[in-house]
C-alpha cells in the first residue's frame, strides 16, 4: 500500500474547519488504498509553551520542518484545494516535484 501525506492551507482557517477538510481527504485517499501519514501536529511537543522551551523562534518553520521529514516518509503527497495560496504548501509542493514523488490534487 502506498503511503500518502496531506497538504493543505491553514492560515486563517479554524482548528474545525482543517480537520474537516482533512477527514474529506483522508476518506477519498483510503478508498483509493493509501495509507495517510498524519501531518497534523497537535500534541504538547507543538504547543506554544513546549516551542518556547526548545527555542523555536519561526513556528511555521518548525511545522514545515516536520512535514518535509514526514513526506520523506510517503509515496505521494495529496494536495488540498487552495494549496498554491499557502507558502508551506507551496514548499512541500516544490519538495515533492524535485524529489520525483508523486502529487496529486483535490478535485
Amino acid at each position: 500500500m502506498k503511503k500518502v501525506m496531506i497538504s493543505q492551507p491553514m492560515h486563517f482557517l479554524t482548528e474545525e474547519e482543517i480537520l474537516q477538510a482533512k477527514e474529506k481527504a483522508v476518506h477519498f485517499l483510503e478508498k483509493a488504498d493509501f495509507e495517510v501519514v498524519n501531518t497534523f501536529f497537535q500534541d504538547e511537543w507543538y504547543s506554544d509553551e513546549k516551542m518556547e522551551e526548545r527555542g523555536v523562534l519561526n513556528k511555521p518553520l518548525c511545522f514545515l520542518a516536520k512535514s518535509l521529514e514526514k513526506m520523506s516518509e510517503c509515496d505521494a503527497v495529496y494536495f488540498l484545494k487552495n494549496w498554491e495560496l499557502a507558502r508551506g504548501c507551496r514548499l512541500e509542493h516544490e519538495a515533492a516535484k524535485a524529489y520525483g514523488m508523486e502529487v496529486l490534487y483535490e478535485e
